[in-house]
């Protein structure tokens, strides 16, 4: 079982149809609201890689402070270009007095059938003891967003 960090490639073709919505003032959707995305974290048993599809509670981190499905996203910067990079970030995230172990983590959209985005790999197991466990996302630029595309 491995965690593989990556963009799933299920996200890709969604993206292409039109399946996802970052951004709160599209006005080409009937509705101005973004998506809802949220993070769930997951244990060094779980394989997640750019083949994943979907959010799912296997092998997913339990204890005090986490709940399934983890935690809602909010996006801090809505899609934009860096030079020919199109770029999105979203807010760090916390588990406050967690106590879990977790070795990656599965960002998902939820308002669409819980669909895959990204896979995010910590190398190796990351643990708190009834204290904060937080996500930091990189910098917001077109080498080291989370979400880039080239």
């Amino acid at each position: 079982m491995a965690i593989s960090q990556a963009m799933c490639t299920s996200f890709k073709v969604e993206l292409l149809s039109g399946g996802h919505n970052f951004n709160t003032t599209n006005v080409a959707r009937s509705a101005n609201t973004a998506d809802t995305f949220k993070i769930a974290l997951f244990t060094s048993s779980a394989t997640l890689d750019a083949t994943t599809t979907a959010y799912s509670v296997t092998n997913e981190v339990s204890g005090t402070g986490y709940s399934a499905g983890g935690n809602t996203l909010s996006i801090s910067q809505v899609p934009q270009a860096s030079g020919t990079t199109a770029i999105l970030d979203f807010d760090n995230t916390t588990w406050s007095a967690a106590t879990i172990t977790a070795n990656g983590a599965l960002i998902y959209n939820s308002t669409n059938s819980d669909t895959a985005v990204a896979v995010l790999a910590f190398g190796g197991d990351k643990t708190s003891t009834a204290g904060d466990f937080t996500v930091v996302f990189p910098a917001f630029d077109a080498s080291n967003a989370i979400i880039r595309i080239a």
